[in-house]
């Protein structure tokens, strides 16, 4: 298990526990308050778990797909040095300590 520091939509700090292989997207949407929606429910298909990735976390990611860039470009608030979905990033063993803040609501 991973942990990932959050600055919620709030201003908030926390630091949630990610199960390796699970997305960013669940612990997020299961923050009390700051958290997101995920309408879609990790299925790639809205932005509403869009987050932004502390630069030095955002080179150790994936590649961002099509369908992914083609939804946070969308945003009004993207950033393409650090803007993800939750959905798309997957916990592994060195994103442990990842550092991410939440975007704004749109």
């Amino acid at each position: 298990m991973g942990k990932i520091h959050v600055t919620d939509r709030e201003g908030g700090q926390h630091e949630l526990e990610v199960e390796y292989g699970d997305s960013l997207m669940e612990p997020l949407r299961d923050l009390d308050s700051g958290g997101i929606e995920a309408l879609c429910g990790g299925m790639c298909s809205c932005a509403t778990c869009h987050v932004f990735v502390e630069p030095e976390w955002f080179a150790k990611l994936d590649e961002r797909q099509d369908d992914e860039l083609e939804l946070l470009e969308g945003t009004e608030c993207f950033d393409d040095n650090t803007s993800r979905l939750g959905c798309q990033i997957t916990m592994r063993e060195d994103l442990d300590g990842i550092v991410v803040k939440i975007a704004p609501e749109e």
